[in-house]
């Protein structure tokens, strides 16, 4: 059998990231050598200590866990407690994890593990890409020792789902964003609106969470307020944005349709800060760094988060 592909979580756990991380876990083929963390979905120590449970929960303590970034680049910008509760987990008082955050910062864990895994290291970015742009100022050259940048975030049509044209993670800075899709020559992208278009029926979700697992019972309280405040907005189908993009990281071949574009990032103060801009038509004529997950197969996604609610 291989080796596992090492794999590198960089996130800022929310209940979509928890999720995320879940199916990481439970993965055989690829080894989960540690998460970097930044602020996003709410402000820092809460997504550290999101995380730290998240490892116990799943009975996976020894990854370590690094923190980053607790703020944009440049400018302030809000967060989504509003939808994952002002801890990013439902604020469900949960007892704190007995493990400890490592001591070394994100953005270092990133360029070290980028050496000790070059050429093989499966980078997935969850959140703001704020870590991996300051890793980028130590050293550009990391794009060369990474074998695939996985990056949830943008809306390919400006369908957004924090302002009209902006998905979040890349409104929340925007900065960040355009230093990274700028610096590598090739990554992957699962946006917004592939996300809408991979929606999880409520009903199901309700069932594979009503298993007798401990990872399945921490979910499902952790995720209830976002799912109750997802199903009042959103419909019959839930959006686990940061899921999808796990799921095409793990399983590349459930990709049934992806476009390769030039994409840019809108900076300027307004109603199109931090869109995402794809040249479709390849008008700009700057190469194609993007490329953009338009279908997955939705049974293979959906089997994923089944089996990692079920584990453990």
């Amino acid at each position: 059998m291989a080796d596992p592909i090492p794999l590198l979580i960089d996130t800022d756990p929310g209940v979509d990231d928890a999720l995320a991380l879940l199916m990481a876990f439970d993965d055989s083929a690829h080894e989960v050598v540690g998460l970097t963390v930044a602020a996003g979905n709410v402000g820092l120590t809460h997504t550290v200590a999101n995380a730290l449970k998240l490892c116990e929960v799943a009975g996976r303590g020894e990854v370590p866990v690094f923190a980053g970034s607790a703020a944009p680049l440049l400018h302030p910008a809000p967060d989504a407690a509003y939808v994952h509760g002002r801890d990013g987990f439902g604020d469900t008082g949960y007892q704190p994890a007995t493990t400890k955050v490592a001591e070394e910062h994100a953005a270092l864990a990133i360029l070290r593990l980028s050496h000790v895994h070059a050429g093989r290291l499966l980078l997935v970015a969850l959140g703001p890409l704020t870590n991996l742009a300051l890793a980028l100022a130590l050293d550009p050259t990391l794009p060369q020792r990474v074998g695939r940048l996985v990056v949830m975030g943008g809306a390919v049509t400006a369908h957004g789902n924090i302002t009209p044209a902006a998905e979040f993670n890349i409104h929340f800075d925007p900065e960040a964003a355009r230093i990274v899709f700028e610096a590598f020559p090739r990554f992957d992208l699962a946006d917004w609106e592939a996300t809408v278009a991979h929606g999880l029926p409520h009903q199901e979700v309700e069932t594979w969470l009503g298993g007798r697992g401990g990872r399945a019972r921490f979910y499902e309280a952790i995720s209830r307020q976002t799912r109750r405040w997802s199903a009042d907005r959103r419909g019959d189908r839930w959006f686990a944005a940061d899921a999808l993009a796990m799921a095409w990281a793990l399983e590349p071949q459930g990709a049934l349709e992806a476009a390769e574009r030039p994409l840019a990032v809108c900076l300027e103060h307004g109603p199109a800060r931090g869109a995402t801009v794809v040249d479709w038509n390849r008008q700009s004529g700057q190469p194609d760094r993007a490329r953009i997950l338009l279908r997955y197969d939705q049974d293979r996604f959906q089997a994923r988060v089944r089996s990692a609610l079920a584990a453990g």
